[in-house]
């Protein structure tokens, strides 16, 4: 009885032992290396054209350019809700402020330090701005600004210009949109 059960311990050592390391030596290709079997010469295969992988595929010029019909969108790729503004609100506060400033104006830390300003988001030119120019901008860097492109997801750019529009919006907004409570709250 006793050696049965030591027997089947044994017994699977010597069939783990048996695989030796054939297992871990098998005949293969090192990425990059010459190979006499295809024409070419080489091991690698070259990926057929037009393969995208899982997950990149930007076929919505909208969402992942800035554009419709290769013109500046003027539209967003999706609705600016709460959800977006908030979003857009933290990311502006880690990647725009310290250029731009918490409200806008161009007058971040790194130009309180002496750098030269970035323009102000308050200015005509850039409140009457497509929002695709924004997400060129952000995109592909403009000036002493540079790419974002690898730093902030598409959706994360479309969330900060909403946030963008909105502190537009809160430093330019029309009298006739405010009621008389609000206009009041200003005179005093």
């Amino acid at each position: 009885m006793k050696a049965t059960r030591f027997a089947l311990p044994i017994l699977i050592l010597l069939l783990c032992a048996a695989c030796g390391g054939q297992m871990s030596d098998q005949p293969r290709y090192e990425p990059l290396e010459a190979s006499a079997f295809f024409e070419d010469g080489k091991a690698s295969r070259d990926l057929v054209e037009g393969t995208v992988a899982r997950g990149l595929l930007r076929d919505d010029s909208l969402r992942y350019a800035g554009r419709v019909d290769g013109q500046l969108a003027d539209t967003f790729p999706f609705p600016a809700t709460m959800t977006v503004l908030e979003r857009g609100h933290e990311r502006y506060d880690i990647f725009c402020a310290p250029c731009h400033g918490y409200a806008g104006y161009g007058d971040g830390m790194i130009v309180q330090r002496g750098l030269s300003p970035p323009p102000s988001f308050h200015e005509e030119r850039l409140r009457t701005a497509p929002v695709g120019y924004y997400f060129d901008v952000i995109t592909n860097g403009f000036g002493a600004m540079y790419s974002y492109r690898s730093r902030i997801p598409p959706d994360d750019r479309w969330a900060i210009i909403a946030y963008v529009r909105a502190l537009q919006y809160s430093q330019n907004a029309p009298m006739a949109d405010l009621t008389q409570e609000e206009i009041g709250n200003l005179r005093d």
